[in-house]
């Protein structure tokens, strides 16, 4: 089971925390929620995109905070809470799921939710915005996802862009990639050590460190899409390493690796990395190659310290 968004955790922590005497905080209940809704290991080592806190935690703070501006909760002191009488009531009503439609019966969450959507013609007193009601994930989730979805059209026009590119293009971006990933000790010498090009790839040996104590065999090549390296060019590409005094090895693609390929490079006894497009696309935006920010966004929280006594 994945970690349930952040309605679908609403009853559990509710119930959870009305089975403590008085007040309690979110570390206290995590364990008990995350053994009733069947969480694996995975689960909980799952973090949110910044890595900065747990999925899990993340999502049920944000349950915490709507059940909270519905007056089911309240806070006691810094990082507490307690069920309240509307929250015991609640409860008392068994439902199987309390969600954003359960706490629209109290009219401080709507008119909450109504600020926060911003004026609309479709949004009532009554009525929550039907768009946000249909949403199931939290607001920093729908960012996480929207964020997802920009970087993965923009991997994929970063491909398409190397493949209409000439080689010497291709030989460039090999080698700006790798300096901005701290190999090849300048951008000077590792054009030196790669400059063997041909055939739309790639194709030569780089320091692994500034001393050159070290180095690694690079091959990249350009495939056309659709279309996989072969097991047999991994093969040979192991092969061709005798000649050389290096002993990690990275091939780089702008296509895929099919499963053969993937195990058998896992098999050798010489270091051999793998990078299909997808990966080769993620290094570029992460190192800013080919890329930059247009534009960025701060995601800001409340300081609890800061209203602390």
């Amino acid at each position: 089971m994945t970690v349930p968004d952040y309605q679908t955790l609403m009853l559990p922590l509710l119930r959870r925390a009305a089975e403590r005497d008085g007040e309690t905080h979110i570390g206290a209940l995590v364990d008990e929620i995350a053994n009733e809704m069947k969480l694996t290991t995975e689960d909980l080592a799952a973090l949110i995109p910044s890595g900065g806190q747990t999925l899990l935690l993340n999502r049920l703070h944000w349950a915490k905070s709507y059940m909270q501006r519905a007056g089911v909760i309240e806070s006691t002191r810094h990082g507490y809470f307690r069920v309240t009488s509307r929250g015991a009531e609640l409860l008392r009503e068994g439902l199987s799921r309390i969600d954003n439609s359960i706490l629209s019966r109290f009219p401080e969450f709507v008119e909450w939710r109504r600020r926060s959507a911003g004026s609309s013609p479709r949004v009532s007193a009554t009525e929550p915005p039907v768009d946000v009601e249909l949403e199931e994930s939290s607001p920093e989730d729908q960012i996480s996802a929207g964020y997802g979805k920009i970087q993965e059209a923009l991997a994929a026009d970063l491909i398409d862009r190397i493949r209409g590119a000439p080689p010497v293009f291709f030989e460039r971006l090999i080698v700006d990639l790798l300096v901005a990933m701290g190999y090849g000790g300048g951008r000077a010498e590792a054009g030196k050590a790669l400059g063997r090009s041909g055939d739309g790839g790639v194709d030569g040996v780089i320091n692994e460190d500034a001393l050159g104590l070290d180095v690694v065999y690079v091959q990249a090549k350009r495939y056309a899409a659709g279309n996989t390296v072969p097991v047999s060019a991994v093969r040979d590409f192991v092969g061709s390493l005798e000649g050389y005094r290096a002993s990690k090895d990275v091939f780089v693609t702008t296509s895929s690796f099919p499963a053969s390929a993937m195990e058998f490079a896992q098999k050798v006894s010489k270091r051999v990395v793998l990078i299909d497009g997808n990966e080769l696309a993620r290094f570029m935006i992460k190192y800013k190659i080919g890329v930059r920010t247009k534009d960025a966004y701060e995601v800001n929280i409340m300081d609890e310290d800061y209203f602390s006594e």
